[in-house]
């Protein structure tokens, strides 16, 4: 049995999305470097999460965004799946 958070007992546990960015600087490139470091968080959604994070959201409208991004996102699968299986 896991270990339970005695800080929050029956409230969700805070994801841990942190990962470690690492770029390279070869040949004294930094603006390379700068290009594809942006490109990596662009991928990451560092920077849709800095914006998200600029003002409160309520939990309500967190519930709210959360249920339309996963509407959102089967909605693509499902359309991936159609175009692949043609069904």
């Amino acid at each position: 049995m896991p270990a339970m958070d005695s800080a929050r007992p029956f409230g969700r546990r805070r994801q841990s999305r942190r990962s470690d960015l690492q770029v390279f600087v070869r040949d004294n490139d930094v603006g390379q470097a700068l290009r594809v470091l942006k490109k990596k968080m662009q991928r990451d959604g560092v920077f849709r999460e800095m914006k998200r994070r600029r003002s409160y959201e309520k939990p309500s409208e967190r519930r709210a965004r959360e249920k339309t991004e996963a509407v959102r996102r089967h909605r693509k699968t499902m359309r991936k799946r159609m175009e692949r299986e043609g069904y």
